[in-house]
């Protein structure tokens, strides 16, 4: 098997990847709301128990496991899988890593083009406008109003801004690794971060702007959000646990496949424990120290709590903040960067989904990068497009994010592991992580990936489907069990229809999913073929 000659230029470039993969719209607003919704400081701790015990030890086992299958030639989830395991079913474990993140790309395209939108709009000054209807705005120009509402092309229509995007997107793809991905984030994490700390001065200087409101202030914002409050009861609810544990997976990119593909692009004596723990604290300091600190804080000194609670990742970035910069001095400059920098992390993050498709095209069908990137370009703008016509409620957006952007992710995160602890072992898994490595993984992580971090994620994994499949409202006073949530979208309940919008966006999901195993079928013969390379080691 002929291997690839992409490589990253540099060690900085690989993390910078990884990082721009990880900082995405989570960092910036679906993580704020999270830890207001949940109490602060309760959901903060979850989420560092989360963080260590499956967020880096995952991030550990993918880079560990990608260049490993990197050094065969291998650059895809189902190519690595095929040649870890030597089994013919092995290749299929690797669905998942081709289905997950072109699926996810097809409508976090569509949200990078509605951040693009955002920030010409308030550089035109059309988001600067007090008393605005924001929710209105939202609704018309993402569509989430009517179907097909969105389907126009003139500047304060999301159509132009998706049609740039996408041609960035596949410019960008296809130079390829050092030339296309890895020049974006060079360029794009650092400009992201400046933005972000120009944004978050800003905020942390607005003092009370509201001299009749006292205690909406910036201080009291910050403990709005940090306090700990009742961190006993906190602790004791099984969603926070959920919610933090999503967000885990959400912020680091763990399990996409990504990671996996990004890291068999480097050399066999690449220190991959060094490099994954750099990339996860990259991320940490936008999520913790620049997405805590600036999203929730400017809402509560304008708003108060009542102007957060309940709304949402996309409700407070895309209705709630708009008000703020509307009240604020200097308003329409803070929200064109706010909304750009939105844009600088969803951009850097859409180019990694695209990476782990073209990989496997290459490899699997053995077709050039001209003709995978062709490909992978239509069955993508198929996906988008059929998001952007079934806006309403963004019913199509929010089902395919949960199926294959939550649930998909926790099973290919447990194979992951699986693999590393039990199918190569723990002990050739941990020597494989350790090649070339400048630093040492404490020994008790050899306990935690084999046995805590996948009990962990079976039991998360269980709880999360009560509660979001069958709707299982769980409290330790009053459990309760009724049917409800995605489910009932699709099959529908006693006092509503099934959503066929719902059925259409599964049916979508299954097809790309029997596609995918078809190729990945003619990549096994592939394979066979032509004699893949034995086990380096």
């Amino acid at each position: 098997m002929a291997k690839t000659q992409e490589a990253w230029s540099s060690r900085l470039g690989v993390i910078l990847a990884v990082a721009g993969s990880a900082v995405g719209l989570g960092n910036f607003l679906r993580f704020p709301g999270l830890a207001a919704q949940y109490g602060g400081g309760a959901f903060m701790i979850a989420y560092f128990i989360s963080l260590l015990l499956i967020g880096i030890p995952i991030c550990w086992v993918e880079w560990a496991l990608g260049r490993h299958g990197g050094s065969a030639g291998y650059h895809s989830t189902p190519g690595i899988f095929n040649y870890l395991i030597k089994h013919p079913w092995a290749k299929y474990l690797g669905v998942i890593g081709f289905v997950a993140p072109v699926c996810i790309y097809m409508y976090y395209v569509y949200i990078e083009a509605w951040c693009l939108g955002y920030a010409l709009n308030a550089m035109t000054g059309r988001l600067s406008v007090e008393g605005m209807d924001y929710g209105a705005f939202f609704g018309r120009f993402t569509g989430a109003s009517s179907d097909g509402v969105a389907i126009h092309f003139g500047l304060g229509d999301v159509g132009l801004f998706v049609l740039i995007v996408y041609a960035l997107n596949f410019y960008f793809i296809y130079r390829g690794i050092s030339k296309g991905i890895e020049f974006v984030c060079k360029w794009g994490m650092p400009l992201l971060i400046f933005i972000a700390l120009i944004v978050l001065v800003r905020v942390l200087t607005l003092g009370t702007p509201d001299p009749t409101k006292p205690d909406q202030n910036v201080l009291a914002g910050l403990g709005y959000l940090w306090n700990p409050g009742d961190i006993a009861t906190g602790l004791r609810n099984p969603q926070l646990w959920l919610a933090a544990a999503g967000q885990i997976f959400f912020s680091l990119s763990v399990g996409f496949g990504v990671i996996i593909t990004y890291a068999s692009y480097l050399r066999r004596k690449d220190d991959v424990v060094l490099s994954s723990l750099t990339a996860s604290a990259a991320n940490e300091f936008c999520e913790v120290g620049l997405g805590g600190l600036i999203t929730v804080p400017a809402a509560f000194v304008f708003l108060g709590a009542a102007g957060i609670v309940g709304q949402g990742t996309f409700g407070l970035g895309f209705n709630v903040l708009p008000q703020v910069f509307a009240h604020m001095p200097g308003g329409q400059i803070f929200a064109t960067i706010f909304f750009l920098l939105l844009f600088l992390a969803a951009i850097t993050s859409s180019l990694s989904m695209l990476q782990p498709g073209i990989a496997f095209l290459e490899e699997g069908l053995r077709i050039n990068r001209k003709q995978s990137v062709a490909l992978l370009g239509l069955v993508t703008a198929i996906g988008t497009l059929f998001i952007w016509y079934f806006s309403k409620d963004l019913k199509a957006l929010d089902t395919i994010d949960f199926w294959v952007g939550t649930v998909t992710l926790f099973i290919q995160a447990t194979i992951l592991v699986i693999i590393f602890g039990w199918g190569l072992g723990i002990e050739k898994g941990w020597a494989i992580a350790h090649e070339g490595a400048e630093m040492r993984i404490p020994g008790a992580y050899k306990f935690i990936i084999k046995f805590v971090t996948p009990s962990y994620l079976l039991t998360i994994f269980a709880l999360f489907l009560l509660q979001n499949v069958f709707g299982w409202n769980y409290s330790f006073s009053d459990p309760q069990f009724n049917p409800t949530g995605y489910v009932r979208d699709l099959l529908g309940g006693s006092d509503q229809p099934p959503s066929y919008v719902a059925r259409l966006s599964v049916g979508w999901i299954l097809v790309m999913a029997i596609f995918t195993s078809i190729l990945v079928h003619i990549a096994g013969k592939n394979w066979t073929r032509h004699n893949p390379n034995k086990d380096p080691s």
